[in-house]
């Protein structure tokens, strides 16, 4: 999210200087392109940039068309279609990694500038909203769309387009337990534009207060207050490390029920054999049972605080990006 802000906030800047500066977003993609849906960054007259459509020589050209356009004033065709595969017979990108992407070029009005503060603002105070780009104009809903990315195009006129985008966290990592994991974790998936939510029932834990890369932090009495504080949804992301058998047990009990877009549990196999093996005992439903990754994390033998971080970050992020 930090990335996303500097973008817009290089808008503004080059806004109030008097700079003219280009909006550079991908509104569409295909197959394996590098630039996906959302990917965006910004250049001014003075050459200075943040973020990115996907990189290499596409990008490149890319730059250099924004920079030809903002320093002559040029008129500019708004919409690019890329193919990447050189034996495309138009629309080359340049790159061969196949796919292709559409990305537009929208020269910033002045009259944006307040769209673009209250992009800003929704950013800076973590909350969501739509922004809607046309041919004309930026604009920000705080209306949040049913979809993270739409983009429109009347009858293939390229000239008559809409897109749509979710702005803000789209994602809800929910943290139980605020050990050493949890904080290489937290670390670890605050780049990634994860919403992080930390819980314990230890206000004092060292590792609870260390804790920066949360961006909400609840101390609860009772495991069990969870049924009410994590509701169902397929944008929350679950992942159980509290400081014991017991704890855990409380915690799985209060949110097996849920439906999550991911649900892991920390632990060694042994520790998770023995609790599944009980819940078996109970009749709890074997549905439930295996919806939760256990032991949460891909399998690479991980030691360390930081290794188990990457393990289970890695798995979150196979499940959110639904690799198979």
């Amino acid at each position: 999210m930090k990335k996303q802000l500097q973008v817009w906030q290089l808008i503004s800047k080059s806004l109030g200087d008097n700079i003219p500066v280009m909006l550079l977003y991908v509104v569409e993609s295909l197959g394996s392109s590098p630039g996906r849906a959302g990917f965006f960054m910004a250049i001014n007259a003075k050459g200075e940039m943040h973020g990115s459509i996907g990189g290499g020589i596409m990008e490149h050209k890319f730059v250099e068309m924004a920079k030809e356009t903002l320093k002559n004033d040029h008129e500019h065709e708004i919409f690019y279609k890329q193919i990447h595969d050189k034996t495309s017979s138009k629309f080359q990108s340049g790159m061969i990694c196949s796919g292709e992407q559409s990305n537009v070029l929208y020269k910033v009005k002045a009259t944006d500038g307040n769209t673009v503060n209250e992009i800003i603002n929704c950013i800076q105070t973590n909350r969501t909203g739509k922004l809607i780009l046309s041919k004309e104009r930026i604009l920000f809903d705080e209306e949040v769309p049913e979809q993270d990315f739409h983009f429109h195009c009347e009858d293939d006129r390229l000239d008559d387009w809409v897109y749509e985008e979710q702005i803000g966290y789209k994602n809800n990592l929910h943290i139980i337990g605020s050990g050493h994991c949890a904080l290489a974790l937290s670390e670890l998936m605050s780049a990634m534009d994860f919403y992080i939510h930390l819980y314990d029932d230890r206000g004092n834990l060292k590792t609870f207060l260390d804790n920066k890369y949360a961006h909400q932090k609840t101390i609860v009495n009772d495991y069990l207050e969870l049924k009410t504080l994590i509701p169902s949804d397929d944008n929350n992301y679950v992942v159980v490390m509290t400081v014991g058998y017991r704890t855990d047990d409380i915690v799985v009990r209060s949110l097996m029920d849920k439906d999550f877009k991911f649900f892991g549990l920390l632990g060694s196999k042994k520790k998770i054999e023995k609790m599944f093996s009980d819940y078996r005992k109970e009749g709890i439903n074997e549905g439930l049972l295996k919806k939760i990754h256990a032991p949460v994390g891909l399998p690479i033998n991980s030691q360390t605080p930081e290794e188990i971080a990457v393990s289970i970050a890695a798995q979150i992020i196979r499940a959110k990006n639904e690799v198979l």
